[in-house]
């Protein structure tokens, strides 16, 4: 239902005739501060807690930023016409912060370029081209919530907080 909602958005904005209110209000308000939540977050953890898991069912706080570098790439390759880089591939070997730190930001670079070649005619010309343009926004807002946990339970503030409670100029 919420995707049909998505889509039905997505068609809305292309019959209003605006080339680019749709991608850039994505891109600008969403994009742009899921990426800096999801990259500070990698900086914030310490390396030793790359491997915390808060129960042992789940992913571990590394294994979710893999999983955001590896649908970054699956779906910005998408919205590229291309098929996924070879960082996509090598996504699921890593287990560093250093190397995760790196390659999360490269795959939000990657998404960046892919971004900025889109127009809202081209986002909603097929369902699918709709759905991954969307994806990649809500699919890293979905990861985000869950590492937020992580980060509290080992006593971090989640940079979405951290940056409410800094002092207005």
């Amino acid at each position: 239902m919420q995707i049909r909602l998505l889509l039905g958005l997505c068609y809305a904005a292309g019959l209003l005739n605006a080339q680019t209110n749709l991608t850039t209000a994505m891109t600008q308000r969403y994009f742009a501060g899921i990426r800096k939540n999801l990259e500070s977050s990698a900086d914030a953890m310490p390396a030793d807690k790359y491997s915390f898991k808060l129960t042992p069912g789940q992913m571990s706080f590394g294994e979710w930023l893999v999983h955001s570098i590896d649908r970054n790439y699956n779906d910005c390759a998408l919205l590229k016409g291309e098929p996924a880089p070879d960082a996509q591939k090598q996504a699921a070997g890593l287990k560093e912060k250093a190397e995760i730190s790196k390659a999360l930001k490269d795959s939000f670079d990657y998404c960046a370029a892919a971004l900025a070649t889109l127009d809202d005619a081209k986002v909603i010309a097929t369902p699918q081209m709709a759905y991954t343009f969307m994806h990649v926004a809500v699919h890293n807002n979905e990861i985000y919530g869950n590492i937020v946990g992580y980060m509290r339970a080992s006593g971090i503030v989640p940079p979405s907080t951290a940056a409410r409670q800094q002092p207005k100029k």
